[in-house]
C-alpha cells in the first residue's frame, strides 16, 4: 500500500484557495448582527425605558442582555456548523476560541437577562422576587420551555469548563454538548410568544426569523446534509490496516472518485467506522497520505479511547465521513524553504504535506521527535522522501527534558532556538509547520519565535472537536 502514495494514477483536484477578503466579510457580518440587535432594542424605546426609572430600567437592560445573548448563541451555531468557507478562512483553533468566548459571554448575558427581568418585573408589580419568578414561569407563554432550555444550557456550560471537560471522555462531552441545540430550540417559543422586541416590530420579526432560519440551514446543510451526500457518493471502506509503530496504526481507505473529494494534505476528517457498537461516535483523524486514485490513508495512535478500535478494523468495513476541516495546508505556503516539526503521531498531517508540496531538493527540513526509536513511524517512507524528493530529516530520539522543551533531554546543552537554527539553518525565512501534543507545541512555538520566524509564517492547528 505504501507505494501508492507516490503513484498518481488519477490527479487529485485540490479545492481552490479561499479569497483573503472572505474572513473580513464573515467577521463584519458577525459584528453587524450585534449592532442590528442593539439598534432594534433602541428603536423599541430601549434607551427611554432604561432612563425611565429603576424597575423599567432593569427590565430594559434585561431585554438588551437577552437579545445580545440570543444573537451570540446563533453566531455560535454558525461557527460550529462546519461551513467550509468559515472553516478554511479561520481554522478550527480560532473558531473554537471564538466559539468558547461567544458561548460563555452568551451564557452570562442569559443569566443577566433572567435576573434583571425578574427584578424589573418584581419592582413594577411590587412583589417579592421569588413570587415574581413563579408567576413568570407558570403564567407566561413559553416560559416553562425557556426554563428547560436554561437548565440544558447550564449543563452544557458546566461540562465545557476545562476542569470538568478533562474528566469526561470525548464521546460523553460531545453528546452532552449537543443538548445546546435542544436548549436553543426550546428557548425560541419564549421569544416568539412573549418577547416584546419580537412582537412590537415587523423589522425585528424579519431579522430574527432570518437569523434563526440561516442558523438552522447551516446545520442542516453543512453538518448533516453534506456529510451524508459525500459518504453516499464516495462509498468509502477499509482497504487494509497496517501497524506503523507500537500503538500507531495506519488505515488505508478505498472509495469511488476520491480525486473529487475536496481535501488537501494536512486536513482532517471526522470518521465513523460501521463495525458495531460505537459507530455513531465520530473521531478526528488527519490524512497521512492525500487521496491518490481510489485510495487515501489515515494514521491513528491508541490513546485508550475508541481509537484502540482502529487496529481491529477489517477490510471491507464501511465508513462515514465528515469534512474535510482544518487550515494546516499547502495553500498557506509562500514557496521556498520549509521546516516541519513533528512529535509522535503528529507526523501524520506533515507527512501528507511532504508528499504534496512541490518543494525543491534540500528546501524541506523535517525534525521528527520521538521518545524511543520504536516510536518513529514511517521510517521507510521518510527514507523514500529523502531519496526521491531531497527531504532533509533529523530524528530527535530520547526522553523529554525536565523543563518545557521540544528537544529531548540529551540536547539541552544549548537553547531551543539555537538548536532549531543549527538543525534548520534557514529557518528564519522558512514557512514552519508543526504538529504534536499541546505542551510540546507550545515549547516549539516559543523556540520558533526566538529563532526569528514571524508568527504569520508558523502554521499549526489544534483539533477542536
Amino acid at each position: 500500500m505504501t507505494a501508492a502514495v507516490a503513484d498518481r494514477r488519477t490527479a487529485h483536484r485540490a479545492p481552490p484557495p479561499v479569497p483573503a477578503w472572505w474572513a473580513d466579510v464573515a467577521g463584519s457580518v458577525a459584528v453587524l448582527s450585534l449592532l442590528v440587535v442593539t439598534a432594534l432594542w433602541t428603536a423599541d424605546r430601549g434607551v427611554q425605558e432604561l432612563l425611565g426609572g429603576v424597575a423599567t430600567g432593569l427590565t430594559s437592560l434585561g431585554r438588551l442582555a437577552g437579545l445580545v445573548s440570543a444573537d451570540l448563541m446563533l453566531i455560535q451555531v454558525v461557527l460550529m456548523a462546519r461551513v467550509p468557507l468559515i472553516e478554511r478562512s479561520f481554522g478550527q483553533d480560532r473558531i473554537a476560541r471564538w466559539h468558547r468566548l461567544a458561548g460563555f459571554t452568551s451564557f452570562h448575558l442569559l443569566l443577566a437577562h433572567v435576573a434583571l427581568t425578574v427584578l424589573g418585573y418584581a419592582g413594577t408589580a411590587r412583589q417579592g422576587v421569588l413570587a415574581e419568578t413563579w408567576d413568570l414561569v407558570v403564567t407566561y407563554p413559553g416560559m416553562l420551555l425557556a426554563t428547560a432550555a436554561l437548565a440544558l444550557l447550564v449543563l452544557v456550560v458546566v461540562t465545557s469548563v476545562r476542569a470538568a471537560r478533562r474528566r469526561l471522555r470525548y464521546e460523553s462531552w460531545h453528546l452532552l454538548h449537543l443538548y445546546a441545540y435542544l436548549g436553543i430550540a426550546l428557548a425560541l417559543p419564549h421569544q416568539l410568544w412573549t418577547g416584546a422586541d419580537f412582537l412590537a416590530s415587523a423589522a425585528a420579526r424579519a431579522y430574527w426569523w432570518t437569523v434563526y432560519l440561516l442558523a438552522l440551514a447551516s446545520v442542516l446543510i453543512w453538518r448533516l446534509g453534506l456529510p451524508a451526500w459525500r459518504s453516499a457518493r464516495h462509498r468509502i471502506e477499509v482497504a487494509a490496516v497496517v501497524p506503523e509503530a507500537p500503538g500507531i496504526t495506519s488505515v488505508w481507505l478505498r472509495g469511488r472518485h476520491l480525486h473529487r473529494l475536496p481535501v488537501r494534505a494536512g486536513q482532517f476528517l471526522l470518521w465513523r467506522f460501521l463495525d458495531g457498537p460505537g459507530w455513531s461516535r465520530a473521531h478526528p483523524y488527519s490524512l497521512s497520505a492525500p487521496p491518490n486514485g481510489d485510495l487515501m490513508r489515515i494514521t491513528v495512535k491508541d490513546l485508550g479511547d475508541d481509537s484502540a478500535r482502529v487496529a481491529t478494523l477489517r477490510p471491507g468495513t464501511k465508513v462515514l465521513v465528515e469534512g474535510p476541516y482544518g487550515r494546516l495546508t499547502g495553500e498557506r505556503w509562500r514557496g521556498g524553504g520549509i521546516t516541519m516539526l513533528a512529535c509522535g503521531v503528529g507526523i501524520t498531517p506533515l507527512l501528507a504535506l511532504l508528499w504534496e508540496l512541490p518543494y525543491a531538493p534540500g528546501e524541506a527540513v523535517l525534525l521528527h521527535r520521538a521518545r524511543t526509536g520504536e516510536d518513529l513511524a514511517f521510517r521507510a517512507e521518510l527514507d523514500r522522501l529523502v531519496a526521491e524528493r531531497g527531504l532533509v530529516v533529523h530524528h530527535l530520539v530520547g526522553p523529554r527534558a525536565q523543563q518545557p522543551a521540544w528537544l529531548p533531554a540529551y540536547a539541552q546543552g544549548m537553547s531551543d532556538a539555537d538548536a532549531l537554527r543549527r538543525l534548520s539553518p534557514g529557518v528564519a525565512g522558512h514557512d514552519v509547520f508543526l504538529c504534536g501534543p499541546d505542551g510540546w507545541v507550545d515549547a516549539a512555538r516559543a523556540a520558533i519565535r526566538a529563532a526569528g520566524v514571524p508568527d504569520a509564517h508558523v502554521h499549526h492547528e489544534r483539533f477542536a472537536w
